[in-house]
């Protein structure tokens, strides 16, 4: 579960969705060598407790993270044997369409993202393979599917 400094969106539980931090919290994480990665995204922070993945994966669990650019990054530093999946949206237009409809962010967030979505896209291929993101359940079927195979 990422640790955000985002405030939840409607029907988002601290615990369930993320563990909403403060700054402050989010930069003790930090400085204590708690997040396998972070990211600052949109004017926020996010990140993923290191110790919650390295005890699944001592555990011999596949372990699936949601992560951007700047975090996979990090994941290939500290983990070089990762397998590293890129989300790739049907279209631009696709993708456009998703982040406005949510309705959840104001104008100039939506364009930051946009903006910061082309540039991941053109670092498509830092990763080890591709998967075209048109459906939610088949595209979280398939990434199982691969941790799943990866950890045998």
């Amino acid at each position: 579960m990422s640790a955000t400094t985002r405030f939840p969106r409607p029907g988002e539980v601290d615990g369930v969705h993320y563990r909403f931090v403060s700054p402050e919290q989010f930069q003790a994480l930090v400085d204590g060598g708690g997040l396998l990665e972070h990211a600052d995204f949109a004017g926020n922070r996010y990140g993923t407790p290191r110790q919650p993945v390295l005890d699944h994966l001592a555990a011999g669990h596949p372990v699936i993270l949601e992560i951007e650019i700047q975090g996979a990054r990090q994941v290939r530093a500290q983990l070089p044997e990762a397998l590293l999946v890129f989300l790739a949206p049907p279209t631009w237009d696709e993708l456009v369409r998703r982040l406005t409809g949510r309705g959840t962010e104001a104008p100039e967030v939506v364009e930051q993202r946009l903006a910061l979505a082309r540039e991941e896209l053109a670092a498509e291929g830092e990763f080890d393979l591709t998967l075209v993101n048109t459906d939610v359940e088949e595209i979280a079927t398939r990434l199982v599917a691969l941790a799943v195979a990866s950890g045998d």
